[in-house]
């Protein structure tokens, strides 16, 4: 019986110690970065991401995590570029950077790449965030089908990020498995001038941005979301009135390690 006894206590501590691993919050530094370019400048863009960046950032220690470009024109399908890399630290990142922008492959890439023209239209923007403590372990590869890929971005009503964390990690996340969205990442920016204490960003996936519409649609009738929703307001919205939810579906391109 006390053999019995410590084997089941053994299990169980196991099993706690497993639950703890996948609930623990990824403790690397991640960037996200849009990239806006000169009118017929994508391609371009694309390839020297494909056939030398990637490869470059590897070399200084910046981890490739997923490559998108909008779905909708409208979005910016021929111009943009939106990205996430990872970094072990803030101060990784800063030396990483320095380190590939004096990197002559990077010099040398760079020049023979705009010899027809300056490939950017203005300066990236980027966006340093963390991983909430309720984020899934972000995972690369493809899905089992094709799919895309919608970025969302809440901003809340002044000290109501928490709130909005605690809806998320108890009810949301939940409800958008039983619709049929996949999670990839759900990150909070570090910096003030970029929504640190006023932002969520995450990912999700779906398998088309009509099935993520009519998810989203079933999800906002749910009895669930509507009885969580309620309970979490009573207080007044967690987001702002105006552009306090963003939505933009994107796709994967060929290079992306998240597909």
């Amino acid at each position: 019986m006390t053999r019995r006894f410590f084997t089941c206590c053994f299990s169980f501590a196991l099993a706690l110690a497993f639950a703890a691993a996948s609930f623990a919050a990824d403790s690397r530094v991640f960037e996200l970065r849009i990239y806006t370019t000169n009118e017929g400048k994508l391609p371009d863009l694309l390839k020297r991401f494909r056939e030398h960046t990637c490869t470059i950032f590897e070399r200084h220690g910046m981890e490739n995590l997923g490559y998108w470009v909008p779905v909708e024109e409208a979005d910016g399908a021929n111009n943009k570029l939106i990205y996430i890399i990872a970094h072990k630290s803030r101060d990784a990142a800063k030396a990483s950077w320095a380190a590939f922008g004096a990197d002559p492959e990077w010099k040398e890439v760079a020049k023979a790449s705009e010899a027809n023209g300056k490939i950017l239209a203005q300066k990236p923007e980027s966006i340093f965030m963390t991983a909430t403590n309720y984020s899934n372990a972000i995972k690369t590869g493809a899905g089992d089908k094709e799919r895309v890929f919608e970025l969302r971005t809440y901003t809340t009503n002044e000290g109501k990020l928490d709130a909005l964390h605690a809806r998320f990690r108890d009810h949301t996340m939940a409800l958008f498995t039983k619709h049929g969205m996949t999670h990839i990442g759900y990150w909070t920016p570090t910096d003030a001038d970029k929504g640190a204490g006023s932002k969520l960003i995450y990912i999700l996936a779906h398998p088309s941005k009509e099935a993520g519409l009519a998810a989203f649609d079933a999800f906002r009738k749910d009895p669930d979301w509507i009885a969580a929703k309620a309970e979490s307001e009573k207080d007044g919205p967690l987001t702002i009135k105006d552009g306090g939810v963003k939505s933009l579906y994107m796709k994967a391109v060929d290079f992306s390690p998240i597909k």
